[in-house]
């Protein structure tokens, strides 16, 4: 079995804006990372994400960034199962409509096939999909829809 997922959504907001709002932190921090970013999403960096949820912040290596398209990043696999700590790597792809919105791709995938491997997959599928319906109420309509879900 193959642990990987795909989740999207379309924001109504133009490809430039919606990916402003990932890279940079202190956008992302106002409806995603509940904990704070710290950096800028670009290749080869190393930034942190921390998570009320998850609490301490997670360091996430940008593999590469191509603006207004797509980002790839590694992140640990949160599998405390296996022997050694590994990475998964997630994909996010950024398409302009017609009409003027963005649609907004999530894939993750790399996970061992253990047990936590696939509890971990579940939750990041969770988190992500959570992560496109949050940034689409924060571009869309300025709220924070993360704000006190956790603490």
């Amino acid at each position: 079995m193959d642990l990987k997922f795909e989740v999207s959504g379309r924001i109504s907001r133009p490809v430039s804006d919606v990916f402003e709002a990932v890279v940079n932190p202190d956008k992302l921090s106002g409806y995603f990372t509940t904990g704070g970013a710290k950096g800028r999403l670009e290749t080869g960096a190393t930034v942190t994400w921390d998570f009320h949820d998850f609490p301490g912040a997670f360091p996430v290596h940008v593999v590469e960034v191509e603006k207004d398209k797509r980002i790839i990043l590694k992140w640990g696999a949160n599998d405390p199962e296996t022997p050694a700590p590994y990475e998964t790597t997630v994909t996010m792809r950024f398409e302009p409509t017609d009409d003027g919105r963005t649609i907004v791709t999530i894939a993750e995938e790399g996970w061992r096939e253990t047990p936590a491997g696939l509890k971990s997959s579940y939750g990041n599928c969770m988190g992500w999909s959570q992560m496109i319906c949050a940034m689409k109420a924060y571009l869309e309509h300025g709220l924070n829809l993360r704000e006190g879900m956790y603490k």
